[in-house]
């Protein structure tokens, strides 16, 4: 990653987060519930059935994937597979996000390290308060030059 180095120590910053954790905040989920593209409007896969890969994922399909669709043999020698909206993708791993707060954090320091080891949660509130006023200390500094 690349980053710009700060121009005052660590010590000098704060860090403002807020977090919701996957493990937490959200759950599995269908491709109806999650809204999929390939579930709303159908999708297609093309299959080049020449290679070992290719004639196991093509009978799949036909034979075990229980989906609808329609196979179309190219010109290019592939087969294409057009599956209809409203089923389940071969994607998977869907989320859909809980009804959880988010986590309000504040933290000394930056992407460097954590000087005081401060890792405080406040309220959300507390949390849009304190980010106020420190984004209003800095205005003031920086006009004080």
């Amino acid at each position: 990653m690349n980053r710009i180095e700060p121009n005052m120590p660590v010590a000098a910053y704060k860090t403002y987060r807020i977090l919701s954790p996957q493990s937490t905040h959200f759950r599995p989920a269908t491709c109806a519930e999650a809204e999929c593209e390939a579930h709303l409007n159908g999708w297609r896969s093309t299959i080049d059935e020449a290679t070992d890969l290719g004639q196991r994922q093509a009978h799949y399909i036909r034979k075990e994937s229980g989906r609808r669709f329609v196979e179309e043999r190219l010109e290019s020698g592939l087969t294409r597979f057009e599956f209809e909206a409203g089923q389940q993708c071969f994607a998977g791993g869907h989320q859909v996000r809980l009804d959880r707060p988010e986590h309000y954090l504040l933290q000394d320091g930056d992407w460097r390290g954590n000087p005081t080891g401060r890792n405080q949660a406040l309220t959300a509130q507390d949390w849009i308060d304190d980010f106020g006023e420190h984004q209003q200390r800095l205005a003031d500094q920086l006009e004080r030059g």
